[in-house]
């Protein structure tokens, strides 16, 4: 194996049954008479490993299952997942590796703003779909592509519905930020001034953190000495967790609301009462297997996860699941003369409906390559994230 980089690939078993004549030519790479041939870019050895392995788990579990089920007609479907460490040089070379030599005929589900952005470009080049990358930046919608298509609502308007919730809900009138000093915590900076000026409200106080920063004491000070209701967090998970610590011992005892970015399981397992009751933004539940509130079908697919894993299931293996069951059934919709194209129409003409694991349902159309405009409020309730209200919109 090249030290460099760390791959997986899952190839179907055996022979398929052929659904098209020997010799039939497919126009597009990573599609022959008995397999498609995907691809994925994950963090599976630096600072965001903690999603991008449990996202390379559930894309696993579905491609098994869909193999096992006889695959897509009679296609089975073989994944191959690349390591970045969450770089983009690596990304780059992970890219061209995957459309040069594995010839994939999807990117699907890769992690990170900087990896989609950095190698977006070569999968368009190569007339392969670039399809539900798991960040939340414009540019993988934007501009126009008709082989782009994205999932997740921007961090702007994810935080400006968010912080409307909020003000709504907790009457809050004095509302500061703190926010990651690059373009993600400008893009929370955003949608909250846009909450705030749908409310008639303006920012009383904003300050700012770098990149990897540990103490937030001088933030937090000054944040508090404006007599806020309401801090907006445009952090991450240690960030979340610092910036919360600090404010609480500081005797601050106002709400916190987070972006997406804050809602991941592992601010509310390592965060502990430091971040009792914070709110923050979903699209998509994590799921707890003890939850009296679950369906059999949830409880089911994570028993499953777990046997196969030896590992709970969280948010991010459920959102590797639901990228390849959506390209699934594209696939499907498509029929058995697949090409990029007509993966494209498929997934125009058919939106995905919301499921047992709680996700929203995702809308495409010929003019519109963002599935979904819906999020949901969750808070930590008992060191676990609570969904507290329904979609908003």
């Amino acid at each position: 194996m090249n030290s460099r980089r760390r791959f997986l690939e899952l190839g179907a078993a055996g022979g398929a049954a052929s659904v098209l004549p020997l010799g039939a030519a497919w126009a597009d790479q990573g599609v022959s008479r008995d397999q498609i041939v995907l691809g994925s870019i994950q963090d599976l050895s630096g600072p965001l490993v903690t999603l991008g392995k449990p996202i390379q788990n559930g894309m696993i579990l579905r491609v098994e299952q869909l193999n096992a089920d006889g695959g897509i007609h009679g296609r089975k479907l073989r994944l191959i997942v690349e390591d970045s460490g969450y770089d983009p040089r690596k990304a780059v070379l992970a890219a061209q590796k995957l459309l040069t030599q594995d010839k994939i005929f999807s990117m699907l589900g890769s992690l990170g703003s900087v990896v989609s952005l950095a190698t977006l470009p070569l999968v368009l080049e190569k007339n392969v779909t670039h399809l539900f990358p798991v960040t939340a930046h414009h540019g993988n919608f934007e501009p126009y592509h008709k082989h782009k298509f994205a999932m997740a609502t921007p961090y702007p308007d994810s935080t400006r519905l968010g912080v409307k919730q909020m003000i709504q809900s907790t009457q809050a009138k004095r509302v500061g930020i703190l926010y990651q000093d690059d373009e993600y915590g400008l893009e929370v900076l955003r949608g909250t001034e846009a909450a705030l000026k749908d409310a008639g409200l303006s920012l009383i106080e904003r300050t700012t953190y770098k990149r990897g920063a540990t103490d937030f004491a001088s933030q937090m000070q000054r944040l508090r000495a404006a007599n806020l209701d309401l801090i907006v967090l445009g952090t991450i998970v240690r960030e979340t967790i610092g910036a919360m610590a600090t404010a609480r011992r500081l005797g601050y005892t106002g709400q916190f609301f987070g972006s997406q970015a804050a809602y991941m399981p592992a601010v509310a397992k390592a965060g502990g009462a430091a971040v009792e009751g914070l709110y923050a933004i979903t699209e998509t539940p994590t799921p707890y297997r003890d939850d009296a509130g679950n369906s059999r079908a949830l409880n089911e697919w994570m028993d499953a996860y777990k046997a196969r894993f030896k590992e709970d299931a969280d948010l991010w293996s459920v959102t590797g699941w639901i990228i390849v069951d959506v390209f699934a059934r594209a696939a499907d919709k498509a029929g058995p003369k697949l090409t990029s194209d007509s993966l494209a129409k498929a997934l125009e003409d058919a939106p995905y409906p919301r499921g047992f694991l709680g996700n929203p349902e995702y809308v495409w159309g010929p003019n519109k390559r963002l599935g979904n405009d819906q999020v949901r409020l969750a808070q930590i309730q008992g060191g676990r994230w609570k969904t507290v209200s329904d979609f908003l919109r």
